[in-house]
Order: C-alpha cells, then sequence, then structure tokens
C-alpha cells in the first residue's frame, strides 16, 4: 500500500499557522513521502500517488520552505530529480543534467512565470517576449547522444545527472535514427518516449492473451517497454518518440526555441505538431486552452503544456535552478473526476504499521481508466477534517454506501475528493477508525501530531512483517532478483523468512544437501533455486546508502540513507554514533543533529529503528560486506565552497550571479561567518565586507570572480 496515507491533513493547514517545530516536521515528512513517491515513479514506473497529489505536496513543500528557508533539507524534494537508475543496467552519465520543470496551475502562476523571467533579466514589461508552448507529453525521458552523425548511446534521465543505458532497446524505435544527416559533431536529442491509445489497448489484448502482465496505462507500459534487459521485447512493443529538447551539442542547432525543433524535424526526428509561438501569457493560455480541448483525441497521454522562452541566448543567461530551468514552466491540467458509490472501506497495513483506509467503489471510469479503489488517507480524513480538527470539504464525512466523488490525472491510485448527502440514506452509520490492529489485534495509536493511527504489534503483525521484508528486497533496497514480492510472502507465510537475516540463510537451509530443499518447491526447479541462491550472493555486498534504507526506518528514505552515508562513511561509525546518541544531550546527538535535514523527529526514529532492534541488524550486518560511498570529485573551482555576494553587481543581476554560483557546485549564503569561503563584493559593500575582513575571508571583486570562473 502506498504511503498516501499519510498525506490527508498536510494540503489544508495553514501554513501562515505553522510554528517552526511543527514545519520542521512537516518537511520531515514531506521529504520522505514526496521522495519514495518519486522513485516509484520514475525508477519503478510503478506510481503510489496521483500526479494532482503529489504537484500539490511539492507546492506546499516549497511554500513552507520559502517561508522557514533556515529549515531547508538537504533531501529537500525540491532538490531531487527523478530517482536514481535502477540495477539490471549499465549506468551513463549525462554530460548535461536532465532537468524536471516546475508547475503551473493556473493563469496567475503563469503570468507570475513570465514576471520573474523579466525581473531576472532585468526587462521592463514593454520588451518583447516570446515563448513557445507544446504538450507535455506524458512518457518516459529519454536522451540520444549522436556523435559524427551516429547514434553513440541512449540513456533514461535516471536521477538527472546518471540514467540507465538503454542503447540497445532505444535501436528498435522506428523514430529514433541510427544515422542523422548534417548534424554537429556531437549532438544530444532528448525527448521521450511514449505509447499511442490505440497501441496500448493492442499490447494489454495480447498481453491477456498470453497470460502476461496488463499494463496500468500508456505510461507504465511504455516505461517498461524499454527498460526489458531483452532488447527483442522492446522491438515487439509498439514505442514512439518525440523530440523536443537536447542536451549537449558541438554547434548551435539555432537560435531560438521554435527553429530549433524545426531543425530536429529536418534531421530526421518526430516532433509534436501542436507546438505554437506566443507572444503574450494571453496567448500561452488561449493555446493551453486549445491544446486541452483536443486532449482526448490526440491518440496518446498528455498532462499539461509546457512554456519555454523562444530566445535561447535569454535561456542561457536565465540558466537552471537545482532541478528545473528557469526559462521552461508546465502548466498542468487539472484532475479528472467521476461521481460513484462506495461500498466498503478496508483497512491495510503497511511496514511501519500505518493503517490506511482504502475506498472500495463500484467501478467508474474516470478520464478513460477504470476506477475501483480509491486512497481516503487517514482516519480524520475520512471524518472531514484534517489533523488540527479544521473542516476539510466542509465538514462532510464519508460513509459505507454514499456517492462520492473521484478524481485522477494520470495516477494509478485515484482519490476521494468529495460526498454528496442528498444521496445518503438516513440510516447510514458513521465509519469508526478501527482502534486495534485487523490484523494482529494489537492496538492502534495514534501519537500527537501525527495524522495517521498505527498498530503496535512491530514484527508479531503478520502485515508489517511482510511489508518490510517486501521493502527490504525492493529496487532501492537489496533488489533480489527473483525474490519478489509474491516470493516473500510465499516463504513468509510457510516459515522459511522471518526477518532479512533468513534470506542469506536459505541455502544453508533449504539448500542442495538438506532435508528439504528449495528446488522441490512447488514453481521451482533446479535450476531457478541456483539462480536466487546466485542472485542472493551476489547481493552480500550492498553500499552504505542501500542498506540503510533497506532497513525501513521511519522517515528514512533514499535521499536521507544517501545523506547519512555521507556523514558517517561506514556503517560501523554509525552504528556506534546512533547507540552514543540516545542520550539526548550527547556529542553524538548534537552530531546528528548538525547534519543538513536532520531533526529531532528524525534522528529519534533513526536511533529508535536501529537500538531496539540491534540484535537482528547486526546479525545481517556480520552477513554482509557493507561498502562506504564513493567520492565524487569536482574541477570546479568553487565546488563546495559557501560564497556571499554583496554590493551592486555590474554585469550580472544578483540572481543571475547566485544560479551561476550554484551551477558550478557552490553553496551561496546571505551573511558571512566563519564558514564563508569567499565574499564577492561590488561598488556600495558594507558591513558584510568589514566581517570578512576580520574573518579573513578571501575577498574579490566582480571581475575577479567571472575570472575564477571562467566567464571573462
Amino acid at each position: 500500500m502506498s504511503s498516501t496515507s499519510d498525506m490527508g491533513d498536510f494540503q489544508t493547514v495553514a501554513i501562515s499557522s505553522l510554528t517552526q517545530q511543527q514545519a520542521h516536521q512537516e518537511l520531515a515528512r514531506l521529504a520522505d513521502i514526496l521522495n519514495r513517491a518519486s522513485a516509484a515513479y520514475h525508477r519503478d514506473d510503478a506510481p503510489i500517488m496521483s500526479d494532482a497529489d503529489f504537484d500539490a505536496l511539492r507546492r506546499r513543500n516549497a511554500q513552507i520552505e520559502q517561508r522557514f528557508p533556515e529549515l531547508v533539507r538537504q533531501d529537500s524534494p525540491e532538490a531531487s530529480i527523478g530517482a536514481a537508475p535502477a540495477a539490471g543496467f549499465g549506468k551513463i552519465r549525462h554530460v548535461r543534467r536532465m532537468l524536471s520543470l516546475a508547475n503551473a496551475f493556473s493563469t496567475e502562476d503563469v503570468e507570475d512565470f513570465v514576471t520573474g523571467i523579466r525581473r531576472f533579466l532585468g526587462l521592463d514589461a514593454a520588451a518583447p517576449l516570446a515563448f513557445t508552448a507544446e504538450p507535455k507529453i506524458d512518457g518516459l525521458s529519454l536522451s540520444l547522444r549522436y556523435e559524427k552523425g551516429a547514434l553513440v548511446y541512449a540513456a533514461t534521465r535516471g536521477d538527472g545527472e546518471t540514467g540507465e543505458d538503454v542503447t540497445a532497446n532505444a535501436r528498435t524505435l522506428q523514430d529514433i535514427p541510427a544515422r542523422l544527416p548534417d548534424c554537429p559533431e556531437i549532438l544530444e536529442i532528448r525527448g521521450e518516449v511514449y505509447m499511442t491509445h490505440d497501441d496500448f489497448a493492442a499490447l494489454n489484448a495480447r498481453q491477456r492473451e498470453t497470460g502476461n502482465k496488463v499494463f496500468a496505462n500508456p505510461r507504465n507500459a511504455a516505461a517498461g517497454s524499454l527498460r526489458q534487459l531483452d532488447a527483442e521485447i522492446t522491438r515487439a512493443r509498439p514505442l514512439r518518440f518525440f523530440a523536443y529538447s537536447w542536451g549537449e551539442t558541438s554547434q548551435a542547432l539555432a537560435d531560438t526555441q521554435i527553429s530549433a525543433i524545426e531543425r530536429l524535424a529536418q534531421l530526421g526526428f518526430c516532433t509534436n505538431p501542436q507546438t505554437r509561438l506566443c507572444q503574450s501569457v494571453a496567448e500561452m493560455v488561449t493555446v493551453y486552452a486549445a491544446i486541452e480541448a483536443q486532449r482526448a483525441s490526440l491518440g496518446y497521454d498528455i498532462d499539461g503544456v509546457v512554456y519555454k522562452l523562444n530566445d535561447l541566448a535569454l535561456q542561457d543567461r536565465l540558466g537552471l535552478r537545482s532541478t528545473t530551468p528557469r526559462w521552461a514552466i508546465a502548466h498542468k491540467f487539472p484532475a479528472e473526476r467521476a461521481w460513484t458509490r462506495l461500498e466498503a472501506i478496508e483497512i491495510q497495513v503497511g511496514r511501519t504499521g500505518a493503517l490506511s483506509p482504502v475506498a472500495r467503489l463500484v467501478p467508474v471510469t474516470v478520464g478513460g481508466v477504470v476506477v475501483s479503489n480509491a486512497t481516503l488517507h487517514n482516519e480524520d480524513y475520512i471524518m472531514g477534517r484534517d489533523s488540527r480538527g479544521q473542516p476539510l470539504r466542509d465538514g462532510r464525512d464519508i460513509r459505507v454506501g454514499d456517492w462520492v466523488e473521484v478524481y485522477r490525472a494520470g495516477d494509478v491510485i485515484p482519490k476521494i475528493r468529495d460526498v454528496d448527502l442528498s444521496r445518503r440514506a438516513d440510516t447510514a452509520p458513521a465509519y469508526v477508525f478501527p482502534d486495534t490492529c485487523p490484523e494482529c489485534g494489537s492496538p492502534a495509536i495514534r501519537e500527537p501530531g501525527d495524522s495517521v493511527r498505527r498498530c503496535t504489534g512491530g514484527m508479531i503483525c503478520p502485515a508489517q512483517a511482510v511489508e518490510r521484508l517486501k521493502h527490504f528486497v525492493s529496487r532501492a533496497a537489496f533488489d533480489i532478483e527473483g525474490l519478489g514480492a509474491k516470493q516473500v510472502e510465499s516463504f513468509w507465510r510457510d516459515g522459511w523468512i522471518a526477518t532479512p537475516k533468513d534470506i542469506f540463510t536459505l541455502k544453508d537451509r533449504f539448500g542442495p544437501g538438506q532435508p528439504r530443499q528449495l528446488k522441490n518447491r512447488e514453481g521451482w526447479g533446479d535450476k531457478s533455486a541456483a539462480n536466487l541462491f546466485n542472485a542472493i550472493d551476489e547481493k552480500r555486498v550492498i553500499p552504505l546508502s542501500r542498506f540503510i534504507f533497506s532497513l525501513g526506518i521511519r522517515h528514512v528514505g533514499e535521499a536521507t540513507a544517501s545523506m547519512l552515508a555521507g556523514h558517517y562513511g561506514s556503517w560501523d561509525a554509525l552504528r556506534a554514533a546512533l547507540q552514543d546518541a540516545q542520550d539526548p544531550e550527547s556529542a553524538a546527538y548534537l552530531d546528528l543533529l548538525s547534519i543538513d535535514g536532520v531533526g529531532d523527529v528524525l534522528a529519534t526514529s533513526l536511533i529508535t529503528g536501529v537500538v531496539a532492534e540491534a540484535v537482528e541488524i547486526d546479525a545481517l550486518a556480520g552477513l554482509l560486506t557493507i561498502t562506504p560511498p564513493e567520492a565524487r570529485a569536482s574541477d570546479s573551482p568553487v565546488a563546495g565552497k559557501t560564497l556571499v555576494f554583496t554590493g551592486t553587481l555590474e554585469k550580472m543581476t544578483r540572481a543571475e550571479a547566485k544560479a551561476r554560483a550554484e551551477g558550478l557546485g557552490a553553496k551561496v549564503a546571505g551573511s558571512v561567518s566563519a564558514k564563508t569561503d569567499l565574499l564577492i563584493a561590488g561598488p556600495g559593500a558594507g558591513s558584510k565586507a568589514k566581517k570578512a575582513a576580520d574573518l579573513g575571508v578571501q575577498v574579490v571583486d566582480e571581475d575577479g570572480w567571472l575570472a575564477m570562473i571562467g566567464a571573462l
């Protein structure tokens, strides 16, 4: 079950009313939920929440960070792109990062986008600015590198810096030329792999006939088809490719976005015929409305319209944020909705013990997809209130038998938006949320400040035990080939594995020469059993970040696990530090809190999660070789340094200077301290320059700064 049960109160609590401690806790929860959701969507092709929910929570996260900039976490969702590449493919590092896009949800957001560009560039309202507008394809991002006209490799976006090598698969797509005529010596083409509605329906029909997996939607089908280890499977799938951008080039394609797209078409790529050039916000919004009106008849899935500044020289000046370009934005479509009847409310128990209510619905078609289940988030959401008692849906609760409004926006797990009280039976009882676990009968309690009720049974709860084992073997954790969710459930049910360490003793207990052998189990044989044992042995060497994530500790997602691995360097060091950090006055606890993004909530969860199960975790670690994180070098002269700008900059705006510094790996601070490495001082520098001199901080003028980074 997804973590959507943790989300119900996020979107309704006024940010202006948050205390600093509340904001700190909410940012931790948002980081965990959003980073897990991003990995599920981009890496696993198995979304756990709707696009609309993800966008709303990410927008709320950004708003909280804006109000409390001192609380911005190292694992902030605003600093992530996609997800780490999956195992099973070679890795390719992008020469130029593949970024995501910021989102707009209204005309006002689009106006703010254009106004922000004018402000950044120092342009007044009368200066002409043109933008392209094109459909936002709901597919899988792909980068194609051509050298001397020949396709050298193809890579997925991955985490934006490193993607999966899918070259052999990409060569099977008819829309991707093997050679390009008359093109720059080095040219990276970027675009989207997708599947049309007709091809998707035909593929699923064939899958059903052969008893194979049926895909949930065209995006999942396209992503799953491109990421096959056997390229012949990809060849048999009806994949298409739209080109809309580029990465590294040895020679500019054109001076404008629209001309560059025309050049891509001349090179033999399919480009979107709906792309338009707009001279104003009014024209941009008009194109948006026109594309939305054609959405159902396009024949492929889109979830919005992308606007890009047309002048490429101005794009270069605007540059990039940490994860998004300043010169582009995605204007998202609203969610699609339908009404149906709620037949039942079921409770599912997750690996952290969270009781998640799921709505069972009379099947209804929403946006072309048949929906029979929807998330209900948590007990407060059902009762028509947020976790602080404020009303949701004007206080209307949700009851079994109600007519409810369901919405989705390209999602797998839809959401109930509203309820029609006029159609409710007078005898319909209010829903009573259970206070005991439906799986093990243990008390289910709700801690102060938590929106979720949790089972207290721990590992005696069968649901928690199984879900934690599933998490342990998931892609971002140990990713053991041949040991998926079904195998875990089967082995657990029959008593073959109870905890993660039991996985690494399977061969000793059920291998060759044992009274009971895996090869004799139904559905297994000599080869499949040997393959599983070999796959398990291959994962006895595991990176530290993956090991930390595999433990399934609450609030510790992939980004947090990587952050902890980088700080402590080894499992022994982290294990010892957490043991010492049980005392909140200890140096170990203070050191844990000093990590950017770690607060009391995450620290307590981490300490409790490791120390409480120390015997089991130590036994597991003893069966493994846990490798330290790799050091990453940078040739930027300011990478890793803390910079401060002061005074008047004459050759670029302050925002432009900050963006350039961050793009080179520097951290830009607002004030001078002992941690400051460099002060860039323009005319009018005052107290900051004096403080820098007092602290012995290096000071350069704007020309010195530009010379340092090779920009003169």
